[in-house]
């Protein structure tokens, strides 16, 4: 094989495993962004050592194994994500502040195309949504980086101990330790299960058409009817977030009165049902972005709205439209 046939031939052997790497690096490290960066320094990393690659192991072990150090270095840098109700109280409507933090302190919205396997077994891709879900990646981010590791190779990704164990270059003993207290400390804090919904069924998507028509047409007596009594409300990169529908609809037809009159195009992230939230804009000539809207359904009702709002950083990674026209189309 020439030179060159062996540089394609190693290329595509790589790529392969990118989606399920970048994956594991965002359960590993919150971010979007960061977990392609993290897989890119891992292919680069791979590619200067492969002479160095005996085939000890399978080759997804050995990416996983350089996987796993550069999101050990990049997390033992202090990088630790959360979601606003990690951080502070529900807040009453009336004393509702939007109080910015540095961008870094917040988990990220993820698209499923970058993370979720395009062909694979019914439950284990059941499996691969529920556990990028914002809620349980933010669960993971309470645990100490090779705790993390461990859980998300055995439980995610059904590792067995010894093949977890070979990658951390360490004992069973010491995984199958990590993986209780990993356990144990997510029970503490378990987060709810989601319905399913891929694909979406009929009263799923009953519910979100209803969302939507409820949503444009700002009827927060329709909006109400399908949240839970104790729905929360966030908005990164602010810390406010809002819990129960007398504080959500206070803060919809208040502050978030400028909401009035959006479009909403149906997208996904996290494994969950998402919209890309479209403003009038001032010219009145269109719509301009304004947040990226990721729902949490539970037993047939909306658990969570979390609006992330820097559309700049969202909407690009999401491949979403930069404008609407007039008619709510696509546009520029």
């Amino acid at each position: 094989m020439s030179d060159l046939a062996a540089t394609k031939d190693l290329d595509s052997r790589l790529e392969q495993y990118r989606r399920e790497l970048t994956g594991y690096c965002y359960r590993m490290l919150g971010s979007a962004f960061e977990a392609e960066d993290a897989v890119q320094d891992t292919m680069v990393r791979a590619w200067r050592n492969f002479e160095k690659f005996e085939g000890r192991s399978s080759l997804r072990s050995w990416l996983y194994r350089i996987a796993t150090n550069v999101c050990l270095d990049m997390l033992n840098a202090g990088n630790r994500r959360a979601r606003p109700m990690d951080l502070t109280a529900p807040t009453p409507v009336a004393q509702a502040q939007l109080t910015s933090r540095p961008e870094i302190t917040w988990l990220e919205p993820v698209p499923d195309g970058r993370v979720l396997p395009s062909v694979a077994d019914p439950a284990e891709t059941a499996v691969e949504r529920e556990t990028i879900r914002l809620a349980f990646v933010a669960a993971l981010q309470h645990l100490p980086p090779k705790q993390r590791a461990v859980l998300i190779l055995r439980e995610v990704l059904a590792w067995k101990a010894s093949e977890v164990a070979e990658l951390l270059s360490t004992s069973v003993a010491s995984v199958n330790s990590a993986l209780q207290r990993a356990r144990a400390t997510l029970a503490e804090s378990e987060p709810a299960t989601t319905d399913a919904a891929d694909p979406l069924d009929e009263e799923q998507q009953k519910l979100l058409d209803r969302y939507v028509a409820a949503f444009e047409g700002y009827d927060m007596k329709a909006l109400t009817a399908l949240l839970h009594e104790d729905a929360t409300m966030s908005m990164p990169p602010y810390d406010l977030w809002l819990r129960g529908h007398d504080d959500i609809v206070g803060w919809m037809l208040g502050v978030g009165e400028v909401c009035r009159g959006s479009k909403l195009v149906p997208t996904v992230a996290n494994g969950s049902p998402a919209f890309a939230h479209y403003h009038p804009s001032q010219n009145g000539e269109g719509y301009e972005p304004w947040a990226l809207i990721v729902l949490e359904i539970r037993n047939g009702m909306i658990g969570g709205m979390d609006f992330f709002l820097d559309t700049k950083r969202w909407f690009p990674l999401f491949e979403l439209p930069p404008l609407l026209d007039k008619k709510g189309a696509p546009a520029g």
